[in-house]
């Protein structure tokens, strides 16, 4: 492949590195426990899930105990866990809103891990989208009142730190509970990350391990975005009756806890992929948090600043970036958005920004192919973007303030559509300037 020649294949080969890095196949074989004297007990909960538990039912031994359940987000059970014998019971749910199937998957795996005695082995396997899938409300709350609340923090703009503050003190499961109702048994966590600074107590709310976080910071961060809380719930973060164990808790004294893809080293992937193909290639952050078409501005100008000047890196390179951003939309009454997520709104800014300048390519995406909740992982850029839309009438400035980057990138057909990847180490964003 030459990158000069193909920039669009260069960046999905990027694109595929990252996501490959970061496949529970690879990565989870060297943080398996021993099977321990008990029972093992198998649970988890995120967009990765079946691909962690299929990985896990492959490589435990086939004379070891296992049983257990993980829930996933709908479609994101691997094909070939369909067609294997499984020890362990698959289930799917709705993400990013809870619904009922997820309900009664953590009802059951709060069932499976109590009553379990200290040579038992609890093994966790956690990754991004588990706070929507373990939606066992806190007690006097109802499904409704978790989905209402999810959708005013999916809608706020808040970052996922604040998010997750809020979901983990009005959950039966998350802040580090399923923890304490597996106790006294071992409980080893294995985590994918989705999130900035590689937080287990942020990752899918941090379900297994401490949660430092207070039911006050969560009454504030609900205050701050304008989060109307049902009542049952304002009462619970106002006494303190939707506390969480802390770090330092006796809970926690036997357990675990790995990180077995992170971010960090699905960027280091790319970069090693571009640097095979004679591209140097720069690490800007894997933590970059903020509005998406803000984050796209800043992305805009050091690519400017590389083509038209050579600084502060040589040209060809390609920049790449990771993280979380967020995209606040107007409150319920509003106008009413359009279609798009994350990647395809940083994307649509960018090329705004860009203007056509010369020798820029990009793309961004969702490393668990799903872009907010389309059907695209993310989209692709050129410096003939805003020129092909002008030929079509398309008037990206629009899309943008719309929030309907989905609808500006499928007329150009430069959606990057890959289906779910089974694995999730959130935002990847690739910028070529050749």
């Amino acid at each position: 492949m030459n990158p000069a020649s193909d920039p669009a294949a260069f960046l999905r080969a990027l694109f595929d590195a990252a996501v490959a890095r970061a496949q529970p196949a690879q990565a989870i074989a060297p943080w398996l426990p021993a099977p321990p004297r008990g029972r093992t007990v198998m649970v988890g909960a995120g967009k990765a899930g079946g691909a962690m538990a299929a990985a896990v039912e492959a490589l435990w031994p086939a004379d070891a105990p296992l049983s257990g359940l993980v829930v996933t987000r709908y479609g994101h059970v691997p094909p070939t866990a369909d067609h294997a014998p499984r020890r362990i019971e698959m289930l799917e749910a709705a993400h990013p809103v809870p619904d009922a199937a997820g309900l009664q998957a953590a009802r059951r795996i709060a069932q499976m891990v109590q009553g379990l005695g200290p040579e038992d082995l609890v093994l966790a396997l956690i990754s991004g989208g588990g706070s929507a899938l373990l939606a066992q409300p806190a007690p006097g709350l109802s499904l409704a009142d978790k989905q209402a609340v999810n959708q005013a923090l999916l809608r706020s703009g808040a970052a996922i730190d604040e998010m997750n503050c809020v979901r983990k003190h009005l959950s039966a499961l998350k802040g580090g509970r399923l923890a304490q109702l597996a106790a006294p048994a071992r409980v080893v966590t294995l985590l994918i990350s989705d999130v900035p600074g590689d937080d287990p107590a942020v990752i899918a709310s941090g379900p297994t391990v401490p949660d430092p976080t207070s039911c006050a910071q969560a009454l504030a961060i609900c205050e701050r975005y304008r989060i109307a809380l049902p009542p049952a719930a304002l009462a619970g973060l106002r006494s303190g009756a939707f506390e969480t164990p802390k770090p330092g808790d006796a809970v926690f004294a036997n357990h675990a806890m790995h990180l077995v893809a992170t971010p960090q080293q699905s960027l280091e992937a790319a970069a090693a992929r571009a640097r095979s193909q004679g591209v140097a290639a720069y690490i800007l952050s894997d933590a970059i948090e903020g509005e998406s078409r803000e984050v796209a501005k800043v992305h805009a100008a050091l690519a400017r600043q590389v083509a038209r000047h050579g600084q502060p890196f040589a040209r060809p390179c390609v920049i790449l970036s990771g993280g979380e951003t967020t995209v606040t939309l107007p409150p319920p009454g509003a106008a009413d958005p359009g279609r798009g997520g994350r990647a395809s709104e940083f994307l649509l800014a960018c090329a705004v920004a860009l203007q056509g300048a010369p020798g820029v390519y990009g793309l961004a995406a969702d490393t668990d192919g799903i872009d907010g909740v389309e059907d695209n992982a993310g989209a692709r850029i050129g410096p003939d973007t805003l020129a092909r839309a002008q030929v079509q009438g398309i008037n990206p400035a629009a899309h943008l303030e719309c929030h309907d980057a989905y609808g500006f990138f499928a007329a150009l057909d430069d959606l990057v559509v890959t289906g779910p990847t089974f694995t999730n180490v959130n935002d990847f964003r690739a910028l070529y300037i050749a």
